[in-house]
């Protein structure tokens, strides 16, 4: 009897995705998984969201409301399965225009959208200074995954079309490495900030 793979949400193989970007293999985790949700148990623990499965983080940047200065209302806060409904209708509408599993889609966007450089501020006797410091590799999947979510939820608050159509279609172009996809641009501006301030 050949052994099955656990499929993710009974649909999608995640055991053969590999991520090419050397830096966030230890942060991008693909926990083979039915249902990606760990019901917190990673929250108390330093450095742990590392091993929470990438869609579950995904579902998780969702959970907040879309006006740009209004992120946590509230409005937005517990309604989970609302996400997974959404990731999962987004997912199914990836396969059907590009014909490729879907998880692959989401590991390339958040590879293609996470910042390699970024500023901070050091105050030396009085004066600010804004200084060029790497970024480590959970936050670097962290900002990706925020930009992504940021990029969707801006695009489709008081919008008709779908929140799922979106998520879909931003995932696509993330992962093509698009000039034009929203996390891919602020990617792109955070480190030409961090390059003039080197």
């Amino acid at each position: 009897m050949t052994e099955q793979n656990i499929l993710l949400f009974r649909k999608w193989d995640i055991s053969q995705i590999e991520i090419k970007d050397p830096g966030l293999k230890t942060s991008i985790s693909l926990k083979e998984t039915t249902f990606p949700m760990d019901f917190g148990r990673s929250a108390l623990k330093r450095f742990n969201k590392a091993d929470v499965n990438i869609v579950e983080r995904l579902v998780n940047k969702m959970m907040h409301f879309g006006k740009k200065y209004a992120k946590n209302t509230g409005r937005m806060a517990g309604k989970k399965i609302h996400g997974y409904n959404v990731a999962k209708a987004a997912f199914e509408i990836i396969y059907q225009k590009t014909g490729k599993n879907p998880i692959e889609i989401l590991v390339r966007a958040v590879e293609n959208s996470a910042p390699n450089e970024d500023t901070t501020r050091i105050v030396y006797g009085g004066t600010v200074y804004h200084v060029s410091v790497d970024v480590s590799p959970i936050r670097r999947v962290d900002l990706a995954l925020r930009f992504i979510a940021d990029g969707v939820k801006e695009s489709t608050f008081s919008n008709p079309k779908a929140i799922e159509e979106f998520l879909a279609e931003h995932l696509i172009l993330s992962a093509n490495n698009d000039p034009t996809a929203p996390s891919v641009k602020k990617k792109n501006e955070l480190e030409r900030i961090a390059q003039a301030s080197r």
